[in-house]
């Protein structure tokens, strides 16, 4: 069981991956029906296959980076989505949204400089982050008119969860998955001292 538990979660996974190049295309050929539906299917995805890992405890370090992969390409396709989709949207929102990006960015860089990849810390305050951003993404795409609130909440949590990120990667020497939060890894290191 737990050998197949660990395929099938690994192939949910792998949907995302490839689901975000044809989310490309169907950015770029201007087909908004089929893009919402399948964005909202890989963001569904994105919230189970985590929970299915730690329930059937069939998590792995392979899983965890191409969970992460999987995770910002998803993310990466709905924001270019919203920029040639929404760009109405951009507009008013341009400051706040190069502000996250470019924290985004800072994190990336980091982590790659660091530890030669993207990190894959799956904080507490990254899946919060994902669920809001997520649950915006969707609805914009939804709904007549954006859910500001919504967007401000997901921007809040985001950049909460880029700055823990950044300061993760300043104080983790190596390269680790699955941290619950800075708190918890303060803890962690001040008790092996």
């Amino acid at each position: 069981m737990q050998r197949t538990s660990y395929y099938i979660i690994n192939a949910i996974t792998a949907y995302r991956l490839v689901a975000s190049f044809f989310l490309l295309f169907l950015v770029f050929t201007g087909q908004l029906d089929i893009f919402k539906w399948m964005l909202a299917i890989s963001f569904f995805t994105d919230a189970i296959d985590g929970f299915l890992a730690r329930k059937y405890k069939v998590s792995s370090l392979m899983g965890a980076r191409l969970d992460s992969i999987a995770d910002d390409l998803t993310v990466l396709v709905a924001i270019i989505g919203v920029f040639r989709l929404k760009p109405e949207f951009i507009q008013q929102e341009l400051v706040l949204i190069i502000v996250l990006l470019a924290l985004l960015v800072i994190q990336t860089v980091m982590a790659l400089i660091r530890y030669g990849k993207i990190s894959s810390f799956h904080t507490y305050l990254a899946k919060l982050a994902a669920v809001l951003q997520g649950s915006f993404l969707i609805l914009l795409f939804f709904l007549p008119e954006p859910p500001l609130w919504l967007f401000y909440l997901a921007s809040i949590v985001t950049l909460a969860e880029l700055v823990e990120e950044i300061i993760l990667v300043i104080i983790l020497p190596k390269w680790e998955a699955n941290v619950r939060n800075l708190f918890w890894v303060m803890k962690r290191n001040k008790q092996r001292q």
